[in-house]
Order: C-alpha cells, then structure tokens, then sequence
C-alpha cells in the first residue's frame, strides 16, 4: 500500500502496528496526492487551518512543527540552526484516502467510485517492492552538541530549577548528517521492523520527508472526548522475560520517573482546561507501563470534553506544544529550550496527523524519528530527555543515546 502511494509527491501513512487501544479508530490510515494544500509559517498558522477546512470539510492531513510555539506564545523566537527547512505548518486535502479497520479496506477520495476504488485496490495489489541494499550514501553522523557540552548545558538548566524559573525541562540533541543521499521508503521500513510503535509515521510532501516511529499520541478528538497521552518514563527492556518484568516493576516504582509524569499530567490538565467545558477534565490512567520493542515507557492518559462553540483548532492550540516535550512552567521552559539547544526543532516535537470530515482529529508526537531533505541532502534526528533538578546529567545522556539507538543502526546499516 505504501508503495503505491509513494509515487504520489504528497502522502501519508500512519500505521498503529497492531497496538490494541479503545481510542483508536483504524490499524492504518494513509493519504496520497493533495487536491489543495495549506504552507504557512507561524503567525496566523491556527486561524488559516481553520480556514482551510472550513472552506473544504473534509479529510486533511499534514503536520504541525513545533516552532508554531512562536504564535502561541507572545515574544518567542526561534533563532537556532536549520538544515531541514520545513513549513511550521502544512496540510493537504488528499486525493485518495485508504482506511484500514479489522479486515477491511476502504477506498475512497476526491470523486471516487466503485470502478476507480478497484482499480486502485488492484494497483495497489500489484506494487513491486524495490530491493534497498544502503538507505543513506554518507553515514557520518556528527552533531552541535557533544557528552560534555550537553552535561554543562543539563547542569545549567538545573541552576534555573534550583531558582525557581522551571521545575522540569525537555531538552534535546541533534544529530545530522550533510550531503547525503537517502531513501526514505527504506529507512520507513527498517525502522518499522527494529521499533514498531503505535503512531509511526511516513510523510513525504514535496521533496521533504519524516520516517516515524513515535510511541506516542499528542492529542485525539473523538466525538465529544478529547484524548492525551503523555509519556513520561523509559527503561530499556531486557531479553530475559522474567528480568523484563522486574524492570516493568522498577520503572513503576521510580520516585523520579513519577515526579515527572505527575508534572507532565498537571501541565495537559491545565492545557485541557482551557478549551474544556468545566469539571470534564479527569485523568483516565495515572502511571500506565507499556512495553514497546526497545523500551518499556510509563504513559497517563487525561480526556476532557472541548466546548463545542469553539473552533475545531482551538484545543490543539492550546495544548501546544506538547508538555512532554517542554516542560512546566511551559513558557519560561520554551525560552530556556530556545538558549540551550543549539538546533531549531521544526517538525521534531511537533505533531503528524490528520482531521476528518465530522471534526474529529488524531496527532502523534514526532519523536523517534528521522527527518530529510532531499532538496540540500541533509538528514536529521533528535533525541531528548527530561531534566529535573535531581537527575543526573550523566544518566540523562545515555537515556538519549538509547533513544537514538535504533535510527543509527538503520541509517548505518
């Protein structure tokens, strides 16, 4: 199906890799070609997506980057290095949209029929894949940031939560490649197989590209129920079963990965409430353990019923940037991210996912990914963690460098 749809030069697939959840809709839901298309900048980014779905009311699909921070809150700026030079916002009315749900396939789109839905399907069915043998020409990954630069800068950031300007920061770690040749297709399937998740992600519009395997979702609507996931707490897994258990419990029962989930659900809570109708906001699942393929991850789930006389954006804008990948006091943290980290975050930390025609949405957090321009050939991912005042700098390195495991050993492989 995938391959199919990447002739198109706009698609999207969103894949939950057989994750049971009440909240999902569909196992797999993909868009390929664009009708109408929306770019912009921060600015007036919400108010124009709105616009554009008011004006079609239908499908939409695209992305919102994280540095939409900038219209969100007043005065920020985003002045650090980008080597992938994407829109903070892009969404696109697709063509054709192919929904997966139990067995069943179901082919729809811009002026389809039954005739046009089965010669699609049979396209589809007859798609050849092409053997990869190298995913990236040049594998030399560098970054701005090293081990002792990044452990001054976590120690840093620890100075500002012992003053009171923060009590919990995300901060993050580029690491890119220049001057290279990637296919992306390739790299989307490897990563798929090392690390299913239940919100990966492939999406290629124009000549950028991002290959997801984000463990988490940013914010559901469904019906009259809003839905957020944030992960807060990581352990690696371990190949013996009964020592895999025992590192569920440990994770569990980590004072410090708690502190720091409690601290992310209090931030979605307080976002929530200000789109929410009064007393719905409720944590539905404190300090859930999942299991992933690298990694177990603690993950609470917190609903709320919007106000439905506000517009359809409004929550998303709201909640955004995502809490997990800030931190509280959200404002003071998104300038203190902006000193420290040394990349622009565009897309990474931002959101994937798409609308529906009744109003309902769904967006992961684009972590655990890898980002490309083909136009200058540069590669690109991110790995961060959460700095509290009693974490340790040397701990919260290796937590980013298991994180990065994964996109390393597809890309060099």
């Amino acid at each position: 199906m995938l391959n199919w749809a990447n002739q198109y030069n706009i698609c999207c697939f969103l894949d939950n890799n057989h994750y049971a959840s009440s909240y999902n809709r569909y196992e797999a839901i993909m868009a390929a070609g664009a009708i109408n298309t929306l770019s912009c900048n921060a600015g007036t980014a919400f108010s124009q997506l709105q616009q554009f779905y008011d004006t079609h009311s239908d499908w939409l699909f695209g992305h919102l980057g994280y540095d939409l921070k900038n219209e969100v809150f007043a005065g920020m700026h985003s002045g650090n290095a980008d080597g992938l030079h994407m829109p903070d916002l892009f969404f696109f009315q697709p063509e054709i949209v192919l929904l997966l749900k139990g067995e069943e396939l179901s082919i729809g789109g811009w002026n389809m029929d039954q005739q046009a839905a089965a010669n699609i399907f049979a396209a589809i069915r007859h798609t050849t894949i092409s053997v990869v043998n190298k995913a990236v020409s040049n594998t030399d990954i560098t970054a701005h940031i090293d081990r002792e630069q990044y452990i001054q800068a976590v120690r840093a950031l620890q100075e500002h939560i012992h003053r009171g300007d923060c009590y919990e920061v995300n901060f993050c770690r580029e690491n890119f490649i220049r001057d290279t040749t990637a296919e992306p297709l390739e790299l989307f399937r490897r990563l798929n197989q090392l690390s299913p998740a239940p919100f990966s992600a492939y999406y290629h519009f124009e000549d950028k590209f991002l290959v997801c395997s984000s463990p988490e979702r940013f914010l559901q609507k469904k019906g009259p129920l809003l839905i957020s996931q944030p992960i807060k707490g990581t352990i690696k897994r371990d190949g013996d079963v009964l020592k895999d258990k025992e590192r569920r419990l440990e994770l569990l029962h980590n004072n410090k990965e708690r502190a720091e989930n409690v601290m992310v659900v209090d931030l979605v809570r307080n976002d929530l409430s200000h789109t929410a109708l009064q007393g719905t906001v409720r944590v539905a699942e404190l300090f859930g353990i999942y299991s992933f393929a690298q990694v177990h991850h603690m993950i609470s789930t917190v609903t709320a019923m919007p106000d439905p006389n506000l517009p359809l954006t409004e929550p998303v804008k709201q909640a955004f940037p995502m809490g997990s990948m800030t931190g509280a006091p959200k404002k003071r943290v998104l300038e203190l991210i902006e000193q420290y980290e040394q990349s622009k975050r565009g897309l990474y930390s931002g959101a994937v996912g798409y609308i529906t025609p009744d109003g309902d949405f769904d967006f992961n957090v684009v972590i655990r990914s890898i980002l490309y321009n083909a136009g200058n050939r540069y590669l690109s991912f991110q790995t961060g963690s959460a700095i509290t005042y009693y974490a340790s700098a040397a701990q919260e390195w290796e937590e980013c460098l298991l994180k990065a495991a994964a996109m390393k050993k597809i890309i060099t492989a």
